[in-house]
């Protein structure tokens, strides 16, 4: 078992920036991709980037790329989601999540462990 705990959100005007973090605990952090997913009222959640456990290969939504990098640092078991350029689109529950195994899934059902989430507000 895992724990995530998301941290960073809030809300800021469009153009602005955010960093989400996620603290881990549990299982060794280095031993697992994961992913940063979000959710609309209304609207499924949503793969928006995720990273090897190596931190060596990622991915990201067509939505958010050139926009938001994933990174982390397994001697912090921390990983981290920096959001540039904001768009009110962008509004949403974020949620940090563990994927079993070293390389990265898309699909949402391949993640174990999950955060409580953290509110994104991007104001227009």
């Amino acid at each position: 078992q895992v724990q995530l705990v998301e941290s960073g959100g809030g809300l800021v005007q469009a153009g602005g920036s955010l960093r989400l973090s996620c603290a881990a605990s549990g299982r060794t952090f280095s031993s697992y991709a994961m992913g940063w997913f979000r959710q609309a009222p209304g609207k499924e959640r949503d793969l928006v980037a995720a990273i090897s456990a190596s931190g060596l290969s990622t991915y990201y939504a067509d939505s958010v790329k050139g926009r938001f990098t994933i990174s982390r640092d397994n001697a912090k078991n921390t990983g981290y989601l920096q959001m540039n350029s904001l768009k009110p689109e962008d509004t949403a529950v974020y949620y940090c999540a563990r994927n079993s195994g070293l390389y990265y899934k898309t699909n949402l059902g391949e993640y174990a462990d999950w955060g409580q989430g953290t509110q994104v507000t991007v104001s227009s």
